[in-house]
C-alpha cells in the first residue's frame, strides 16, 4: 500500500461518525465543552478537607444506539461572554465525531441549571425528556419569593417553554422508569427540585453504565459520601450515592458530572472526548 493511500485512509477513519449500525447495547461518550482546572474541593463538597483539591469541568454525555440513534444526556450551555480557548460550544464539539445537530432524535435533561439546559436550542429538532416535577417547578415555584432557583436563568424557562408549546417536551412522572429500551431514570438526589440521573444498558449482565450527571459532582463526592454544595436536601444526596452502588455491576462505571479525572480514566477517542467502558 502506497504511504499517501495509508495516510487518507487513515484520514478517513478518524472523520468517520461514531457508527451505531451493528451494536447489540448502547455506547456512551462523555464530552467536555469546557477544559478543567484546579479547585479547592470545599468550594463544591461540603465536609472536604482544607488541603482537598479536585478538578472540575464541565462535560455532557453522548449515548449512541442502533441504526445510527443520537441521544444526549444534558446539552451543555452556550457561552456568549467569550470565556476564551477553555471553551468549545457543544454542537462544534459533536462535530469532531461527524455528528450534525440535526441527527440528535433526543435530549435527556438530567435538571435545569444553566451549564446542563443552556444549549437544547442547539438541537432544534431533538426530543427532550425531563422530570416532570424539575419541570414544574423550574417554570413556577422556583421564581417565587422563597423559591430556590440557584445556578437557573429566565432565559432557559423560555426555551424549555417553547420545546413543550412545540410539541417537543416529554416529562417524566417518577422514579425507576424506563423512558428508552434500556435506558432508565432514578430520580431522589434532591441537587435540583426532581433531578435525575440514567443507568444506561440497564438490561446487560456486565456493561451497566450510570451517568450520574450532577448527583455526584465528582468521585470525590462518592468515595467519602459527601455532599455537593448545591442541593436542596443534603441527606437525600448522600442516599442516591449510596443507593447508585446497586444498581450497577462495576462502580467505575458511575460517572459523575463535573470531575476532569473522568478524561483522563477511560479511553480517548478525540481530544475531550472518551468512551465510557471497562
Amino acid at each position: 500500500m502506497k504511504k499517501g493511500f495509508k495516510m487518507n485512509f487513515f484520514l478517513l477513519l478518524i472523520l468517520l461518525p461514531v457508527s451505531c449500525n451493528q451494536i447489540k447495547e448502547y455506547q456512551v461518550y462523555a464530552i467536555k465543552f469546557r477544559d478543567g482546572f484546579k479547585i479547592p474541593a470545599k468550594e463544591a463538597v461540603t465536609g472536604a478537607g482544607e488541603s482537598d483539591s479536585v478538578d472540575v469541568c464541565n462535560m455532557f454525555w453522548l449515548i449512541c444506539g442502533q441504526n445510527n440513534k443520537y441521544i444526549l444526556v444534558d446539552a451543555g450551555l452556550i457561552d456568549s461572554t467569550g470565556s476564551g480557548l477553555n471553551y468549545v460550544r457543544p454542537d462544534s464539539m459533536l462535530l469532531k465525531l461527524n455528528i450534525s445537530p440535526s441527527e440528535i432524535s433526543d435530549i435527556i435533561l438530567t435538571h435545569p441549571h444553566i451549564d446542563h439546559i443552556g444549549g437544547i436550542t442547539l438541537f432544534p429538532q431533538a426530543t427532550v425528556w425531563m422530570q416532570k416535577d424539575d419541570y414544574n417547578y423550574f417554570t413556577g415555584p422556583a421564581w417565587e419569593e422563597n423559591g430556590y432557583n440557584t445556578g437557573f436563568d429566565k432565559q432557559d424557562v423560555k426555551n424549555i417553554v417553547s420545546v413543550n408549546h412545540q410539541g417537543r417536551l416529554k416529562l417524566i412522572d417518577g422514579d425507576s422508569i424506563e423512558i428508552m429500551p434500556g435506558i432508565m431514570v432514578f430520580t431522589g438526589s434532591k441537587h435540583t427540585f426532581e433531578n435525575q440521573y440514567l443507568l444506561v444498558n440497564s438490561n446487560s449482565g456486565k456493561n451497566k453504565i450510570l451517568l450520574a450527571s450532577d448527583a455526584i459532582w465528582f468521585y470525590m463526592n462518592f468515595e467519602k459520601l459527601l455532599p455537593a454544595n448545591v442541593c436542596i436536601d443534603t441527606t437525600a444526596y448522600v442516599r442516591a450515592m449510596k443507593r447508585m452502588q446497586g444498581l450497577v455491576t462495576n462502580i467505575n462505571l458511575i460517572i459523575p458530572g463535573h470531575d476532569d479525572i473522568v478524561f483522563s480514566k477511560f479511553p480517548m477517542v478525540h481530544d475531550w472526548i472518551v468512551r465510557i467502558k471497562e
